[in-house]
């Protein structure tokens, strides 16, 4: 594989709005608009069944299987969030009838009919989230290309809509965001952490939406240090972004975004899914707030401050 240049890729930006972010409300007159997004990754992960000859690490443990040995115990951690984390993620959203995104790998689904057939009934977003749960900043270009195609064929054949938006594991490639406007399509990527508003960036003289993603306010904290001690702290580390939000947004500093990411595997367990139906009811009970898909952002903001 040919090796990118230090300089290949998008550009750094340091200021962003800056002192003054823009001034708007969401569509319904909420300050805070709530985005949740489900990671969907189980079956899509690194296996020596596919072929990958390694492991995955993101299991509920640290310790790591070497190759030429199946890891079982992440293997079985993982089907733990098909067979039954994204069933109970399901039914509370159900339950309160609130928007989410669905970050989905495509092989993840292919390999769950019967919650394809779920996401077919709701109005849900499905959000691209690569065709596995592979590293795909290493891929060559065409390479890249080649999984954004099989992911977004995937995808419609199983859920019937066409995926707007996409994120991959961990950080994207030099290539990625070039490569999604070449493909068309695409509405925003969520590949970027440096923001909490959408912003727009020009690739190779196209405009092209940013809507940030998080990974501090994420079940992830569940292993990456500083860890959450118990589902408490993670509904806290929620409910005070939102607060804060809130606060900001009642003192005339414009609408604000709160991205949630989650994982069947992690936050389907019964215990953390306590913490998240807290703060759904948390976000539900409070004046400001609201549930957005984010494709629905992403119109909202192309549709009021496009360039």
């Amino acid at each position: 594989m040919e090796w990118p240049s230090a300089g290949a890729g998008p550009s750094r930006d340091f200021v962003g709005y800056g002192s003054r972010p823009p001034e708007f409300r969401w569509p319904d007159g909420s300050g805070v608009a709530v985005s949740v997004v489900v990671n969907y990754e189980e079956g899509a992960e690194l296996n020596l069944l596919d072929g990958d000859g390694v492991n995955d690490t993101w299991g509920e443990y640290s310790t790591v299987v070497d190759p030429a040995w199946r890891d079982l115990g992440t293997e079985t951690h993982f089907e733990f969030g098909s067979r039954v984390g994204v069933w109970r993620l399901a039914r509370l959203f159900d339950e309160y009838a609130i928007p989410v995104s669905f970050g989905a790998c495509a092989v993840a689904l292919e390999r769950n009919p019967a919650l394809c057939e779920w996401l077919r009934d709701r109005d849900h977003e499905v959000l691209g989230h690569g065709y596995r749960w592979t590293d795909d900043w290493k891929l060559g270009r065409e390479e890249e290309r080649a999984r954004l195609r099989l992911a977004i064929e995937s995808v419609e054949r199983t859920t019937g809509r066409r995926v707007r938006g996409w994120y991959v594991r961990s950080f994207p490639s030099v290539n990625t965001r070039e490569l999604l406007v070449e493909e068309g399509g695409f509405l925003y990527d969520s590949d970027a952490c440096n923001d909490e508003l959408p912003y727009f960036v020009e690739v190779k003289g196209t405009p092209f939406l940013v809507v940030p993603y998080t990974k501090v306010f994420n079940d992830n904290r569940y292993f990456i240090a500083p860890t959450y001690a118990t589902p408490n702290d993670f509904f806290e580390n929620l409910r005070l972004g939102l607060d804060y939000l809130l606060r900001e947004a009642e003192a005339g500093l414009g609408g604000r975004m709160l991205t949630v990411g989650i994982h069947s595997r992690w936050t389907g367990q019964p215990n953390r899914a306590s913490a998240l139906r807290r703060f759904v009811e948390h976000v539900l009970a409070a004046d400001g707030a609201c549930f957005m898909r984010r494709v629905d952002i992403a119109r909202f903001w192309i549709d009021n401050f496009g360039p």
